[in-house]
């Protein structure tokens, strides 16, 4: 582990810690032996669940520190705490969509001027390869590039972390990543030099698998044979049309027919792959992530 000013433990400030991933990062942070310190948002108020999660975190060894992203100065105090920030706040829009809010958090990190490295909040398909992407699900995609000629601009230095699509809403997709070992390749790839201002894709070759492979895999274990249908592309964009902006999921289309998460060479956009670096982890296949469920 580096060792950073002479503290023998890099201090690391995970924001949005009770989230889907936060909670994930938070336990991979404190796994990996770093001080690990973790923002309680006035905002969460008498939010029970939240509450105690936190407090959980704190019997584990994490430091709570209060702040709020309406009190500027609270952030700046909360950054100049630790040597890395990892931002985990949800940008999906059926939950809380608060991708633009890290812009505050840029701002705290900038003037505090100690962070040596921050990673914002993305762990999904990589918004740089997706300005393409079809209305109106690329609104997490421009916000999220919002969100990093921010950071480059104030010369902060940052790592991005590519995961594609979480096991848990997408096990059908081209790049499958189980959530805890989204967390544990973060962690890994704080202090890395090789991954300084770079995106980091987490996509380990056994897991870069297509839909009828993945139902070929459910078959094998069920010992059943299960009747396909294939949506051609013009009927599944005709079905987005019509319905709210929330349920218009248009990156479902990149995934399943474009194949974003997977169509493009790692090394030629200038990326790191999760599995290659840290070859030390043993990251769940997808056969394995199958039987959780039978």
């Amino acid at each position: 582990m580096e060792v950073l000013e002479g503290r023998s433990k890099t201090r690391v400030l995970v924001v949005g810690g009770t989230g889907y991933i936060g909670k994930r990062i938070v336990k991979a942070s404190l796994a990996q032996g770093f001080e690990t310190y973790v923002l309680q948002r006035r905002e969460i108020g008498l939010d029970i669940v939240k509450l105690q999660m936190l407090l959980s975190f704190k019997q584990d060894g994490a430091h709570l520190v209060e702040g709020s992203f309406s009190d500027h100065q609270s952030l700046v105090e909360a950054v100049k705490m630790v040597d890395v920030v990892i931002c985990t706040m949800s940008g999906v829009h059926f939950r809380s969509h608060n991708i633009l809010l890290q812009l505050k958090l840029v701002e705290a990190i900038k003037e505090a001027g100690n962070v040596k490295r921050f990673l914002p909040s993305e762990f999904g398909m990589d918004p740089a390869l997706l300005g393409h992407a079809i209305e109106p699900g690329r609104v997490t995609f421009d916000e999220k590039m919002t969100v990093r000629r921010a950071i480059e601009e104030a010369n902060i230095p940052f790592t991005y972390i590519s995961a594609n699509c979480f096991a848990g809403y997408f096990v059908g997709n081209l790049a499958y990543n189980d959530e805890d070992d989204i967390a544990t390749y973060t962690m890994k790839a704080i202090n890395d030099p090789r991954t300084l201002n770079k995106t980091v894709y987490i996509r380990p070759p056994e897991n870069v698998i297509t839909q009828r492979e993945l139902v070929e895999m459910w078959e094998k274990l069920v010992g059943k044979k299960f009747e396909k249908v294939s949506l051609p592309e013009d009927q599944f964009l005709a079905q987005l049309k019509g319905i709210d902006f929330v349920s218009q999921r248009g990156h479902f289309y990149h995934c399943f027919y474009e194949g974003s998460t997977a169509n493009f060479d790692i090394r030629q956009v200038g990326g790191e792959e999760a599995s290659e670096l840290y070859p030390e982890v043993t990251y769940t296949r997808m056969t394995d992530y199958l039987k959780r469920y039978l």
